[in-house]
């Protein structure tokens, strides 16, 4: 299980379990993509993104140091808080000519 799948059932469940799960050396890396067995990578369904983006981004976003996004929700997840730590993104599925004009 991944540590996005774990964030997003745990987080809000219990005080115990909200410490565990914002402490830095397990969200200092998310992948907020989902990956298929061959290979493939999709954004997050829009219910699941909804909360990291309302929730739980906001709660954890100066522990962030790295991001794993897929292009078609990379705006949204980045726009959600300011990650004043954040040192890498690795983006799949993007443009070139998308990538040249956000960054």
């Amino acid at each position: 299980m991944a540590n996005t799948d774990i964030l997003y059932s745990l987080v809000g469940f219990n005080n115990r379990l909200n410490k565990i799960v914002r402490d830095s050396d397990f969200t200092n890396h998310l992948a907020l993509t989902l990956f298929t067995s061959n290979g493939f990578v999709y954004s997050l369904p829009n219910s699941i993104a909804d909360r990291f983006c309302l929730y739980i981004l906001p709660e954890i976003h100066q522990k962030i140091k790295w991001l794993d996004l897929e292009s078609l929700s990379m705006e949204r997840i980045l726009l959600a808080a300011d990650y004043p730590n954040l040192y890498g993104i690795s983006l799949y599925n993007i443009q070139t000519e998308t990538a040249i004009s956000r960054f």
